[in-house]
């Protein structure tokens, strides 16, 4: 882990001025080959999720070195019987994976979320089975793997086996 990277990491609300950062991962297929939305084409459709999903959602960041977007976290409460819960979700562009970064985010995010969202008690994140990685960050970040959820979406076409991991209010950070 190169630490002067990780201590120059920050979230803040992800903007439209982040618009060519956000193109680069959108874009990339080995980042969004695990993710719920397909890789983005145009800047038009960047613009479009930006404005419409991104900026008016409850709880995304832009995840950052020295202010410059290079992924993104995002916290989805639920409402109604299930609104103690919250999926997490993050993405981080290609040449950031294996230095810490996207542990060092969902650390950052798991120490406010129950205190920005206190009737929260439960922060859970869904992973394809096959995305080790980021098994291994939500392991490293102290969430708890709680099984695998057997054909549970369909990502990309194909229906998926999914791992679910939960860190609760309860929880303790690990450093």
């Amino acid at each position: 882990m190169d630490e002067e990277i990780i201590d120059n990491i920050s979230l803040r609300p992800i903007e439209i001025s982040d618009i060519d950062h956000f193109m680069e991962w959108a874009t990339d297929e080995n980042v969004s080959q695990f993710c719920t939305w397909d890789t983005y084409t145009s800047k038009t459709q960047a613009f479009e999720f930006l404005n419409n999903i991104a900026i008016p959602h409850p709880y995304l960041r832009a995840i950052c070195i020295n202010n410059r977007a290079i992924g993104s976290i995002s916290v989805t409460p639920n409402s109604g019987l299930d609104s103690c819960r919250a999926e997490l979700g993050y993405v981080l562009a290609h040449k950031y994976w294996g230095k810490g970064i996207a542990t060092r985010a969902v650390k950052m995010v798991t120490s406010v979320v129950f205190s920005e969202f206190p009737y929260l008690e439960r922060l859970e994140a869904l992973v394809d089975v096959d995305n080790i990685g980021s098994q291994r960050v939500l392991e490293k970040a102290g969430f708890l793997r709680e099984g695998i959820l057997r054909k549970y979406l369909v990502l990309k076409g194909k229906s998926r086996d999914i791992v679910i991991c939960s860190f609760l209010a309860t929880d303790s950070l690990r450093s």
